[in-house]
């Protein structure tokens, strides 16, 4: 199983784009109330929406707007959830998850990134295969390995993945499960880095030098989209990518 960016990686671009970032959630919060109603306890996606914009800090105030706009006590606007694949160079798989207003415009700069840095946009389907979705807790290095573990284990989760390079934790679940196990984890005083519903692919693409290069300009490029929700990729990137 693959593993997902790094906690400071991660905490490092939030904190650079948290405009962008609040934008990103808020189109999530707007299309999870839409869909499965605006009460969060009956609601699993539109729970883990807000517990993302807590987590970033956003207010409550901007939060409550944003599944009142959605469920139609305000005025908003509607966004389409659209999926794009496609292979960065080296044959890196990656998907491009976006929320929009206007596909055509979408489409247009989800290409243009594609081509930009050498890669290319497939089909439907083409590389979607190579990942699962699940739910992922990450804490960062220095974490108690044995608690989480055990409480891991109590709460129902598929599997406890500690990385030796680090030491940091990832606890897997299944996407139905990760709600319960979350909350179990935090009843148990363990209180995530990170807490989400993602995509880890099946087998990571080691990539080098320009190609590994071109594959993390591609990601960022990607990623800094206003329509890209989520970008996943199966890439497993060296210090050298960011040189």
């Amino acid at each position: 199983m693959g593993r997902g960016p790094s906690i400071e990686g991660r905490k490092n671009a939030t904190d650079a784009k948290r405009g962008k970032i609040f934008t990103k959630i808020i189109r999530e919060i707007s299309v999870a109330a839409r869909a499965g109603g605006g009460d969060p306890g009956g609601n699993p996606r539109l729970r883990t929406a807000i517990d993302k914009g807590l987590s970033a800090n956003m207010s409550k105030d901007v939060i409550e707007r944003a599944v009142k706009k959605a469920t139609g006590e305000l005025e908003g606007v509607e966004y389409e959830e659209i999926r794009y694949e496609g292979y960065a160079p080296g044959g890196v798989a990656v998907i491009v998850d976006c929320l929009t207003d206007n596909k055509v415009r979408t489409v247009a700069e989800v290409r243009h990134a594609f081509g930009k840095f050498g890669g290319n946009m497939g089909t439907e389907g083409s590389v979607a295969f190579m990942f699962k979705k699940l739910g992922v807790l990450s804490f960062a290095p220095g974490a108690d390995e044995e608690k989480i573990t055990e409480a891991a284990i109590e709460a129902g989760a598929d599997d406890v993945v500690v990385y030796p390079d680090d030491g940091s934790i990832d606890v897997l679940t299944a996407v139905d499960a990760f709600a319960a196990v979350k909350a179990s984890l935090e009843a148990a005083g363990l209180q995530a880095d990170l807490a989400e519903v993602s995509y880890r692919a099946d087998n990571d693409i080691a990539v080098a030098g320009e190609t590994a290069q071109q594959v993390a300009k591609l990601l960022d490029w990607l990623e800094d989209l206003d329509d890209v929700q989520n970008v996943y990729s199966n890439a497993d990137l060296g210090q050298d990518a960011y040189a």
